[in-house]
């Protein structure tokens, strides 16, 4: 498959209407136009691939924040988005359930039975009622407010057995409490069963919480793209206001290094803009008079006057806001498998507990039959249950950090076994997103005095070529020289004087159309050419180095039977270039983010499909994928949209990701057979099914047996292995 399956030019940057509201991006517009000593217009720019990004590590949402947390990611202790809870108010009332667990232990029996450290004294059983309606009021609200929501859509889960279980213990405890205190009688109380089971599952609800890094609010991020205050015309002047403030058909000044506060159209001015998280678009984008311009993007160098034409909701980022807000709730949530489980267990413990009031009513009384049915309820509280997950996922969590990535939503990453496709972005995924020089022919000088001459011409430039250059000079510890009388060379290159000798940096076709002989530079990227009167000194290329594992990460997906697939705003020269290196038959070059997400559905058709980039026009595309990766040098937008990030820089990394997502699920199904295993057999022999066996469950040994079980689960965690 070759690239032409992507929508051909990027000046229909569609987010709803194929338009993007009209607004063209003027991708196609890179005439040449002059050097001015800082456009590189000279470059043949076919192959160069730059991310402009300037994100740095510190921009990264690394500090675990977990207000604002999308609790959709949960996937083991399922309906905590329903409870609008965030991870410092349950981390509070897991402290205060702890707090009155401890003396709790001390003045209440286990299932009736005291245990060598049980305390009897006057008033004991009013401190134990006391300390567990503390605890009923401090500790059980998430669980009842998430069955509630459970409850309401119809689908009772692991907040409704959780619930349930609560329930029973306490009022049944409680009413113990009134019968034996006041009335003389002998009933069995569970306060320890209600307690362990109140802290247990808030202990795993913290630890799933814990381990589930911030995943961020994409569209938020994408506000901070745009500056807060613009230079309005006002007369002859400027003043600053405020951006939100700004309407169509007013004219703002943008100057270097700024970012366009809206969408419009240049009046005047010329400058380089750097289009390439938004677009996919590697290389800056001449602007002139008439040429439009995206909200967000950064001006590089010259100062342009622009003309709004869009705000708001009717911009390429509120376009682009309005797609991402609804890929991200359209895209498919998987029900976690503890989910079902906790579900068929309710149902389960709820029948039998039903059915075992009515036929031991029958067979031997209500009492007994009242008994053996919260007995029942009893048995199918999902003490391990409520472990299983959290405890894989913070270990699967802990290991991945180890290895470079950070795991933002489990559940998705789950998906990695299942995994047919990997839509990756090209320029800043595969590639380093950065010029380089890559190859330098010296004829006439030796290589560090060609350096030293094209740095001379080029140290005054901001354009990311020329810095290429001088960082090149720079690490050759090339001598240092200064040029004199730098000047343009309209659509070629620059000249100017360097040691008494007029020096010029020019491309192919300036060499072409001055009969300039010359031997034409074997190699890809952007190749220039140093020239003094009519000979050739030297040649340099420049281009978006791909990055050393990316070879080996597409080989170990070749042999796990992933097809990789490039996805990328570049445009198809570049993209089968980069393809073609790296062993990768299908591409898809000039694509806006919409035809990224329509992409990622197409493949969804036919499979599982990992998207991995790091740019805002990723995002999109990101939240839409089965699983998404986003590289850890990118922008906050993408990394928000992903289900992890990768830190390290090694593409092999994410391998390991789907390996280590194989183990841990099998880890997860294992724990859900030891925490759900011990509730199959033991409800119903609480329901007394096997009584004709002479098979009647102890409530002691049930609870011997599940707080092995608790204990089980929790090792088998801990041998995850990567």
């Amino acid at each position: 498959m070759n690239g032409q399956s992507g929508q051909q030019g990027q000046d229909h940057m569609n987010m709803k209407d194929m338009d993007m509201g009209g607004h063209k991006m003027d991708m196609g517009d890179q005439q040449e136009s002059g050097h001015d000593g800082k456009h590189h217009d000279h470059m043949n720019m076919d192959q160069g691939s730059m991310n402009m990004s300037g994100h740095s590590m510190d921009h990264m949402h690394m500090d675990h924040d977990m207000h604002g947390m999308d609790m959709s990611g949960m996937s083991g202790m399922g309906g905590m988005h329903m409870m609008g809870m965030d991870h410092g108010d349950m981390k509070k009332r897991l402290w205060w359930s702890i707090g009155l667990l401890i003396p709790l232990l001390f003045v209440t029996p286990f299932m009736g039975v005291d245990l060598p450290f049980t305390l009897h004294f006057p008033g004991s059983s009013f401190v134990t009622a006391i300390l567990a309606t503390a605890m009923y009021v401090v500790g059980t609200k998430p669980f009842f407010s998430g069955a509630k929501g459970e409850l309401q859509q119809k689908k009772p889960a692991m907040m409704s057995l959780i619930s349930m279980g609560l329930l029973v213990t306490y009022w049944m405890s409680m009413y113990a409490f009134v019968v034996n205190t006041f009335f003389g009688m002998d009933a069995m109380d569970y306060f320890f069963e209600f307690a362990s089971l109140v802290v247990i599952m808030l202990l795993g609800h913290v630890i799933e919480m814990q381990a589930t890094m911030a995943a961020g609010n994409a569209t938020s991020e994408l506000s901070k793209l745009t500056p807060e205050t613009a230079h309005v015309k006002h007369g002859d002047s400027f003043m600053d206001m405020p951006a939100s403030s700004l309407k169509p058909d007013m004219e703002v000044q943008v100057q270097a290094g700024e970012s366009f506060p809206a969408d419009g159209v240049v009046l005047s001015g010329s400058s380089q803009v750097d289009e390439s998280l938004m677009t996919g678009e590697s290389k800056p984008v001449k602007k002139e008079k008439d040429a439009n311009v995206i909200g967000g993007t950064i001006n590089d160098d010259g100062t342009l006057l622009v003309k709004v034409s869009a705000v708001g909701a009717d911009s390429f980022l509120g376009h682009l806001k309005d797609t991402l807000s609804q890929t991200e709730n359209s895209s498919s949530k998987v029900e976690s498998l503890a989910n079902k489980v906790a579900g068929w267990l309710f149902w389960v413990g709820l029948t039998a507990a039903v059915l075992a009031l009515v036929v031991w009513t029958i067979i031997g009384g209500f009492s007994q039959a009242f008994n053996m049915a919260v007995t029942t309820l009893i048995i199918a509280c999902p003490h391990a249950l409520g472990l299983a997950i959290p405890l894989v996922i913070q270990r699967t969590k802990a290991i991945a950090a180890k290895d470079g990535i950070l795991i933002k939503k489990h559940g998705a990453v789950l998906q990695a076994k299942h995994l047919d496709y990997a839509l990756m972005d090209k320029t800043g995924t595969l590639t380093t997103g950065q010029f380089e020089v890559q190859k330098i022919e010296a004829d006439k000088l030796d290589e560090k005095t060609a350096l030293s001459v094209m740095a001379a011409l080029e140290n005054q430039s901001s354009h990311p070529l020329a810095k290429a250059i001088v960082k090149k000079a720079n690490e050759a510890d090339a001598p240092k020289q200064t040029a004199d009388d730098v000047q343009t060379i309209k659509g070629a290159g620059v000249k100017g004087t360097v040691n008494g000798k007029e020096y010029a940096i020019v491309n192919g076709r300036y060499l072409d159309e001055n009969n300039i002989d010359y031997q034409k530079m074997d190699a890809d990227g952007s190749i220039s050419y140093l020239v003094q009167g009519k000979e050739v000194q030297a040649a340099i290329s420049l281009g978006d180095s791909i990055k050393d594992s990316a070879a080996d990460f597409v080989k170990q997906l070749h042999d796990r039977h992933i097809t990789p697939v490039i996805v990328t705003g570049d445009g198809d020269q570049t993209a089968a270039k980069v393809a073609k290196a790296l062993n990768i038959d299908e591409y898809k070059a000039n694509v806006s983010p919409q035809d990224k997400i329509d992409i990622v559905k197409q493949y969804q058709q036919n499979g599982k499909v990992m998207m991995i980039g790091d740019g805002i026009n990723d995002a999109p595309a990101l939240a839409q994928a089965d699983l998404s990766v986003a590289i850890g040098a990118g922008t906050d937008v993408a990394q928000a949209s992903a289900d992890a990030v990768l830190i390290s820089k090694s593409l092999y990394k994410i391998i390991d990701l789907i390996s280590l997502a194989h183990n841990a699920n099998e880890k997860e199904i294992q724990n859900l057979w030891w925490g759900a295993g011990y509730n199959i057999l033991a409800i119903p022999t609480a329901a007394g099914v096997f009584a004709g066996l002479g098979l009647m469950i102890n409530p002691m040994i049930g609870a011997i047996v599940m707080s092995l079980s608790t204990l089980i689960v929790a090792g088998n965690a801990m041998l995850l292995r990567k």
